[in-house]
């Protein structure tokens, strides 16, 4: 909402505003990211050809969990930065534990395997394209998320749009984990994080400039 009508509103009388009418805005934004994100995946990626079989690992699931998890969370934060005087409390929590998590695991891993395995580990096939791939995808959520929150009252821009970014890279890495062939914990501690906080601080960068009344 911007100032004008907001002091328009004021003016006119104000009007109730539907019951949880920003959980509305905010899934609606990803009724429409999510199936665009699932066409650019499809069309330019495609499903891993050993999907099968991989779906039987524990490290496959690990690595979808992880940016979906963080996806999760990131939705609430958005829902409750999405209205003013809502207390964030410990969503953000929801996001940082994960990677802790992961951070941890690939630290094991990665003193616990022989020297001349760790950069492989670490690189993989794809680390080249991993992040910038998560931050294709990503981009329809976070474009919609952004559009659904300027119709919103966040008061707290920065965090709305770090929130939205969040949301975004989560979907993004998750969609991307179907195709990507990387099955091992340092390199999950370090693509997809970065392919995920590259989101994120666009939307600090952006939620800033564009979320304003």
């Amino acid at each position: 909402m911007k100032t004008d009508d907001f002091v328009a509103m004021l003016a006119n009388g104000a009007t109730a505003v539907p019951q949880n009418a920003a959980g509305r805005r905010i899934r609606r934004a990803l009724l429409v990211g999510v199936p665009v994100s699932l066409a650019i995946f499809f069309a330019g990626y495609g499903l891993r050809d050993d999907l099968r079989l991989v779906i039987s690992l524990p490290m496959f699931w690990a690595k979808l969990l992880f940016p979906l998890s963080i996806a999760v969370s990131a939705f609430v934060t958005v829902l409750r930065l999405a209205r003013p005087g809502v207390e964030v409390r410990r969503a953000w929590m929801g996001m940082v534990v994960p990677v802790l998590l992961v951070w941890t695991m690939a630290a094991v891993a990665w003193f616990g395997m022989p020297m001349e395995e760790r950069l492989p580990s670490l690189l993989g096939q794809s680390w080249r394209t991993c992040a910038l791939s998560i931050g294709l995808l990503a981009l329809p959520v976070f474009v919609a998320t952004l559009l659904a929150l300027r119709d919103l009252a966040p008061t707290r821009q920065t965090l709305a749009g770090a929130a939205a970014g969040a949301l975004a890279g989560g979907v993004g890495a998750a969609i991307y984990a179907l195709y990507c062939v990387e099955l091992t914990f340092p390199f999950l501690a370090v693509w997809y994080v970065i392919g995920m906080t590259v989101p994120v601080l666009a939307g600090a960068v952006l939620g800033r400039l564009l979320l304003r009344w």
